[in-house]
């Protein structure tokens, strides 16, 4: 992939006979955006956020300040 100019993301398995061609930073990014995808993920459960509903955009932003904050309290009790 690197002769296209696209970098790997993904990271290697564990169990791979060939030497890894990573030195980490390709590692770190793609666990960020492992973390967003799952938020949006978490986010799709609040019918309300995704087809948002709302025209105004301080009250669609504070439903979807809600959903995080919801979703916080269930990760945590």
């Amino acid at each position: 992939m690197a002769q296209c100019g696209i970098e790997l993301i993904a990271p290697h398995r564990k169990n791979r006979v060939k030497p890894t061609s990573q030195d980490g930073r390709p590692l770190r990014r793609y666990k960020r955006r492992w973390e967003i995808e799952r938020t949006f993920a978490w986010l799709n459960k609040f019918k309300r956020v995704i087809t948002r509903w709302d025209r105004c955009t301080e009250r669609y932003t504070a439903f979807v300040y809600l959903a995080l904050a919801m979703i916080l309290l269930r990760r945590h009790l």
